[in-house]
């Protein structure tokens, strides 16, 4: 009887150690996943920043969605993600922490075909009034314009109406699109389309319009020249974890900030 005892100790004994070692193991191999979500125009250099600091710290799982700055703000502050995105600057009563990752130009984007070579922020803000209707009133033909703005809750939307519209609104007739990327694929795809993006989108399929006699690049934003420009925001709700921290440190460090500048962005430090 005590012998039987003793093996049964010995196998439960070893039960024991091979459990503790297997869920040693499963700790170890254990990801940290960070879930971030709200505005189109932060989206794809989150994302792109989120590939090169997974690749450094495979044991991180970081999920990026879109959905809208407005949308983002709402889930961080219901606490439904780690970290919101927001491509415009926070009202009254949205109270949550602000982490400024870079600077962004908004840039006004016509068809490459398009002959005219710059427009006056008041001439901006006629076309997205709809008081210019007509290619032919800014010295083209006799064509009308088919403008193109970003949803309500947008972003990038709310900084153009604040930037750009100073209390004028976007008309009902204009076309509504749901991400830059939208905006931009109708623009380079019709030679009467005029739209905004995000300066870091701009590439040879559109062309980005002088405003008063001013191209929107990164130098022009440096030095103030170029007025349309706003920030790109990561938000909290309260202090973040320690793995979120580390995800935010990444993105301000040196690595980080070049990601951002190779995307056509200005340095949240510069």
């Amino acid at each position: 009887m005590v012998k039987k005892i003793g093996i049964f100790l010995i196998i439960f004994s070893v039960i024991f150690v091979c459990s503790c070692a297997n869920k040693e193991k499963k700790h170890s191999g254990k990801k940290h996943t960070i879930t971030i979500a709200g505005s189109t125009s932060v989206m794809p250099f989150t994302e792109k920043l989120a590939e090169f600091f997974m690749i450094q710290n495979p044991k991180f799982i970081i999920d990026v969605q879109g959905g809208g700055s407005t949308a983002g703000i709402q889930a961080c502050l219901n606490n439904t993600v780690d970290l919101g995105m927001s491509s415009r600057k926070l009202k009254e009563g949205e109270r949550l922490n602000e982490i400024i990752i870079c600077y962004d130009g908004i840039s006004i984007v016509v068809h490459p075909d398009n002959p005219i070579n710059g427009l006056t922020l008041e001439q901006v803000r006629a076309i997205f009034s709809a008081k210019i209707k007509n290619w032919k009133e800014l010295g083209w033909k006799d064509r009308r314009i088919d403008a193109i703005t970003r949803e309500e809750g947008s972003g990038t939307r709310g900084s153009f109406e604040d930037l750009v519209m100073h209390g004028e609104e976007i008309d009902d007739s204009i076309m509504v699109q749901d991400s830059n990327g939208s905006v931009k694929e109708i623009v380079a795809t019709d030679p009467y389309a005029i739209g905004y993006i995000s300066l870091g989108l701009v590439d040879k399929r559109v062309k980005a319009m002088p405003i008063d006699g001013v191209i929107p690049t990164v130098s022009s934003i440096k030095t103030g020249a170029y007025k349309i420009m706003r920030p790109f925001l990561l938000l909290s709700n309260g202090d973040p974890d320690d793995h979120v921290r580390e995800f935010i440190e990444f993105i301000l460090s040196k690595q980080g900030q070049e990601i951002l500048r190779k995307e056509g962005l200005i340095g949240s430090y510069e």
